[in-house]
């Protein structure tokens, strides 16, 4: 996708003399909203004009609206391990902190914006129920539909946090992993990608294709005992302003707060098949996916091609971008000078 809209940016730069630089930027950690968001506070995308993106997707259409603001990060209590039949009083469970605070959390959850959204698993529970739980943690997303919103939420699920271990005496520490923004819209750049989608035109598939994804989508024809009128969505959609965001986060959200950005997504997936299942792996690694990507490509390629010999574009873009940032401060739990973390999963 990106990398081969990269190598077509530069051959048609060196074929047709045209000036200008373009970067391909190799963005890990995607899918645990890190990679992004570290490199924004390393201020790495900080001197760009405009910034492209793309995802696969289940349809061909532009990143047009926006995302949710989250914040990841892992609740550790410290307690004292003791005999839990023959020295309980001894003992100070982290354990029962964690599970103070998911209660807490639980009840906030009434007095928080529509929007707003609250998971957690607990990743460290203690190691066997004879003995009271020295350590435990849990990890929580906390996401809504700004980065307001997200900031006033963390510090009372903080304060509960807090509670959690004053009501078991243990010691609190709290480790933010990452904290996402939400995206920042671009209206000039979505429609600029979607003359672009429209003008090289959307791969067509072959009946084997289709068959192919008829038969990944049966299982959820069964699951969900609902029809599918599409096997693969060929369409290109027009871009819309949907006044909700996305349910999901993502940490190009970041970049968009320092650089005017848009993106695109390409058919690579079963049509309305969900995120992150077994189908998405399997379509985007057959021909559907193959085509999907070289898609994404030429888009990209071509959507470069006319910022660089049409300037007017990029400067409607950033004023666009200039006036969406008024009022706007970027603020980020991750402490200065924290590096990514490397272990998750």
């Amino acid at each position: 996708g990106s990398l081969g809209a990269a190598v077509a940016i530069k051959e048609a730069m060196d074929k047709h003399k045209l000036s200008g630089t373009i970067r391909f930027y190799g963005t890990p950690a995607e899918e645990t909203v890190i990679g992004k968001v570290y490199m924004t506070l390393d201020n790495v995308f900080d001197d760009l004009d405009i910034c492209l993106h793309w995802h696969p997707g289940t349809k061909n259409n532009t990143f047009a609206g926006s995302s949710k603001a989250l914040v990841s990060a892992k609740f550790t209590f410290d307690g004292t391990a003791a005999h839990a039949s023959g020295s309980p009083e001894d003992g100070r469970s982290a354990l029962d902190a964690v599970e103070l605070m998911n209660v807490g959390a639980n009840y906030m959850r009434e007095h928080v914006k529509e929007d707003a959204r609250l998971h957690y698993v607990v990743i460290d529970g203690g190691g066997a129920p004879n003995v009271v739980p020295p350590k435990a943690t849990v990890w929580y997303f906390c996401r809504a539909n700004t980065h307001q919103d997200v900031e006033y939420n963390f510090r009372w699920l903080k304060d509960i946090a807090k509670g959690a271990a004053l009501m078991t005496k243990t010691e609190l520490t709290v480790k933010v992993d990452t904290d996402c923004h939400e995206i920042i819209p671009n209206d000039s750049l979505s429609h600029m990608l979607y003359d672009n989608l429209k003008l090289i035109g959307a791969p067509s598939f072959t009946q084997d294709e289709e068959n192919f994804a008829r038969r990944l989508q049966a299982p959820l024809v069964a699951q969900f005992n609902r029809e599918y009128p599409l096997a693969i969505d060929d369409r290109i959609h027009p871009v819309t302003k949907n006044p909700n965001p996305s349910k999901g986060s993502t940490d190009v959200g970041d970049i968009s707060w320092r650089v005017a950005t848009s993106g695109i997504r390409t058919s690579c997936f079963v049509a309305d098949s969900p995120g992150h299942s077994w189908q998405n792996v399997s379509s985007i690694g057959s021909t559907i996916g193959e085509k999907g990507i070289v898609y994404a490509s030429k888009v990209l390629a071509i959507s470069t091609i006319d910022l660089l010999e049409k300037p007017e574009l990029i400067a409607n873009a950033k004023a666009e971008w200039q006036q969406r940032m008024e009022g706007r401060k970027y603020f980020s739990f991750i402490p200065e000078g924290q590096r990514p973390p490397t272990k998750i999963r």
